[in-house]
């Protein structure tokens, strides 16, 4: 498969060790044999009709073979002096240039300038043209080498020069385009396994997960031992979010390689995001035994630790990290951008390891821009920043508690917790199980439960300090509490409880649906639901605005059946001729006939074709307040009602205080007043609060359904309620809820609440669970 060039190198090093100097000398005879065999079966490029010259030619050729770059190139210049037109020796030395290393622009500019000599003299060699592609390629001049990749496939199609213009296409992140291209060299060669694996990773990368992964099992059929097929595979099988299919097959990347770095790194990340710490700790120190300067290990080894209340070493990893600055032009990693945050964050959370969380809040003692900056993911630039005190050697670590260490009522509270969680799971591509989450939110579902029922019994609660009544945003601060610690390294924020100026400008909660050829497979689902939204605001828009054309319109809109259809519709207007934006609106309880902004939907398209498909919801400080009036007023409703219903459980006022709960929420999600993980600690403010009235959740939420989504794309909150309501399956609660232990006295400090998530439950399969 390889070009003529790749003739097997040499040993020797030139201008290396003294024993390579007489390499020439010692080597005379063995090159001219070499040269003569080559020149009698003419196995070079344009070799002549003479013998003589062929032979000479050969020499050269034999050089390059050899690693003897710059003595080829003196040959291929003395014979170019006689005959300056010589094209062999011309395409020789443009090669040789090119062998001598492209790190140096003159080698490379040299190397460019043959080869196109080569071309105008030879036009019709598609061999030259590929030549060119694979010296302008690592110089960043991709479309030119895309052109003379394309010339030599008109030339000559092969299997080769499918793929290797594939492989640019691929790295242009044009994946459809690739997609063809691997596809053509696959028909002229089925048995390809790197070519069947990029065609499965133009599939990954547009979200086409299944299709990806037969591809991938395709390429293990043609190549058994494919490191980077099993690898591919683990991680296909992860977005979709199948921990044990993904498992097995990182564990065969490893089996064939144990040190495979990428591969330790890919499973690490997910076995921390499934919940597995320890596990994911395992992984990560084995990659930087292998690769002491890998960033990402780095960064997620001090974020397990954290996670698990090991402070000292978690903040050394950090720090590691802090001192890899990037050079003078180049653009800093991900983890680069993080790792500060996490580090002032590991802080702060260090300090208040054993003060009581009813003592302290943290949306007010963290500084406004630290918050306003991370959540945005900016690069910490902060002015007059105040770094967060060391760590104390007073506060030790925190230490592994044994499930048995634990009294068996709180043991079984951690396992109606571990069932609780597992209810919320989504049954979706790319929501992989976490078993940490899955723990803190039963345990956060829990706590709410006990608080609303103490509320509504006319107790007080304390909170940051003070002991009031409870408000909805204490309910929904205990959900806040148990997301934020089950996983530190995501920003869980209040919005409202940003700077001012942060606010005024907007903070917005970004959803790419499809960007470009990427889908978003989470999403999936509701891309008719948002569709038909789309089109009838069209049709309400051209109503309005282009009464004349609204025939043509309506015409044009029947044939839509996908978001890229609407590209073409948007040339209607020449207001919307570069794309549009369309509101939700979210209907007013409170003032009947009132509507809010809901979320935002884009579409732009660029000429090519390439769409972008988002979904945005803005934080300003005047939608927060409208939507926080309804909620005030839901949640006074909700009080009222759960204290009559504390003294009478009569059907009908259970079912009204239903529906105020999933109403409240449903104001909720339209708000996305979080920075992160405002799905998960709504749901288990639903569950909590049904559980609080006496009903129990017992139905799973439906294969392909996000309940944030539900709300959103409901019309109003009767609707969201409805659907809610037919897959919850609401059960009459178990009395043994009440005799669990307070989970606000039981974990009373972070120290508890990080004890808790790190403790083994695997006893809790074998225990039946009372409350199901």
């Amino acid at each position: 498969d390889s070009s003529f060039l790749h003739f097997h190198e040499s040993e020797c090093d030139i201008g290396g060790s003294s024993s390579c100097e007489s390499v020439l000398s010692l080597n005379t005879e063995k090159i001219l044999s070499q040269a003569k065999l080559l020149a009698e079966q003419k196995r070079f490029p344009f070799a002549t009709d003479n013998d003589n010259t062929n032979e000479e030619l050969a020499i050269a050729y034999v050089l390059i073979g050899n690693g003897l770059y710059d003595e080829a190139i003196q040959h291929f210049s003395t014979m170019l002096q006689e005959e300056p037109e010589l094209v062999s020796a011309i395409y020789g030395r443009g090669i040789a240039y090119g062998k001598k290393g492209l790190h140096d622009m003159k080698n490379a500019e040299l190397a460019l300038f043959e080869l196109s000599r080569v071309i105008s003299l030879e036009p019709d060699h598609p061999e030259v043209f590929e030549q060119r592609a694979e010296i302008l390629s690592p110089l960043g001049r991709i479309s030119e080498a895309l052109s003379d990749l394309t010339k030599a496939i008109q030339l000559q199609p092969s299997a080769r020069l499918y793929r290797h213009r594939g492989t640019l296409y691929f790295i242009s992140e044009d994946y459809a385009t690739a997609h063809e291209d691997f596809q053509h060299s696959l028909e002229l060669n089925k048995n390809q396994p790197i070519a069947m694996l990029y065609k499965g990773l133009t599939f990954f990368h547009r979200g086409l997960l299944k299709e990806a992964i037969e591809s991938f099992k395709e390429a293990l059929k043609q190549k058994a031992d494919f490191i980077d097929a099993y690898k591919s595979l683990g991680q296909a099988y992860r977005e979709l979010g199948n921990f044990d299919a993904a498992t097995e097959n990182f564990q065969k990347a490893l089996l064939l390689n144990q040190n495979h770095v990428q591969t330790l790194q890919l499973k690490g990340m997910m076995l921390y995001h499934h919940g597995s710490l320890d596990e994911a700790l395992k992984n990560f120190k084995r990659c930087l035994q292998l690769e002491p300067y890998n960033e990402v290990c780095q960064y997620m080894k001090g974020l397990s630790h954290v996670a698990m209340g090991q402070f000292y070493e978690g903040i050394k990893a950090q720090t590691k990290v802090m001192l890899n600055d990037p050079l003078p032009g180049q653009k800093a990693s991900p983890e680069y951008l993080k790792v500060k945050y996490l580090r002032e964050y590991s802080r702060y959370l260090h300090a208040h390891l054993d003060t009581p969380l009813t003592e302290y809040n943290t949306d007010l003692d963290l500084p406004g821009n630290f918050k306003d900056h991370w959540a945005k993911n900016l690069p910490f630039l902060i002015e007059n920043y105040e770094e967060q005190p060391g760590l104390q050697p007073h506060i030790k670590d925190v230490l592994f508690q044994n499930f048995e260490s634990y009294k068996p009522d709180v043991q079984e509270l951690i396992c109606v917790a571990d069932h609780l969680g597992s209810m919320m799971q989504y049954e979706t591509p790319g929501f992989l199980p976490n078993k940490r989450i899955h723990r803190a939110m039963g345990l956060a579902t829990l706590e709410v439960m006990q608080a609303v029922q103490r509320t509504w019994a006319n107790s007080k609660v304390r909170m940051n300090g003070k002991t009031r009544l409870m408000q909805w945003r204490d309910m929904f601060d205990i959900a806040v509490k148990w997301r934020r610690i089950a996983d530190p390294d995501q920003p869980v924020l209040w919005l409202d409880q940003m700077p001012a100026r942060s606010l005024s400008r907007g903070f917005n909660n970004h959803i790419n649906l499809i960007r470009g050829q990427v889908i978003n497979m989470r999403y999936l689902e509701y891309f008719e639901k948002i569709l038909h939204f789309i089109k009838d605001r069209i049709l309400v828009y051209h109503g309005a605005n282009n009464p004349k054309g609204l025939l043509e319109v309506r015409e044009a809109l029947e044939k839509v059946h996908k978001v890229e259809d609407l590209l073409p519709i948007m040339k209607f207007n020449s207001k919307t001729r570069d794309g549009f934006t369309v509101n939700t609106k979210v209907p007013s309880l409170k003032d009947q006939g009132k509507e809010y902004d809901g979320f935002t939907i884009t579409i732009t398209g660029d000429k090519v074709g390439n769409i972008l498909f988002s979904v945005e919801t803005q934080t300003t400080e005047e939608r927060t307040q409208l939507y926080h009036a309804e909620i005030d007023a839901l949640y006074k409703d909700l009080t009222a009602k759960g204290k009559i219903l504390i003294l009478s459980a009569e059907l009908g006022e259970v079912d009204a205080v239903c529906n105020l709960i999933l109403s409240l929420v449903y104001y909720f999600y339209n708000l996305m007043p979080l920075s992160r993980g405002s799905s998960v600690i709504a749901y288990s403010v639903i569950m909590g609060a049904l559980m609080a009235s006496g009903k129990e959740v017992s139905g799973k939420i439906p294969k392909g359904k996000l309940v944030d989504f539900e709300a959103m794309t409901a019309p109003g909150s009767e609707a969201f309620s409805k659907i809610a309501r037919s897959w919850m399956n609401l059960k009459s609660i178990s009395p043994s809820y009440k005799s669990l232990p307070s989970v606000s006295e039981t974990f009373p400090t972070l120290r508890t609440m990080i004890e808790v998530l790190n403790t083994d439950s695997s006893h809790c399969l074998k225990k039946t669970i009372v409350v199901v």
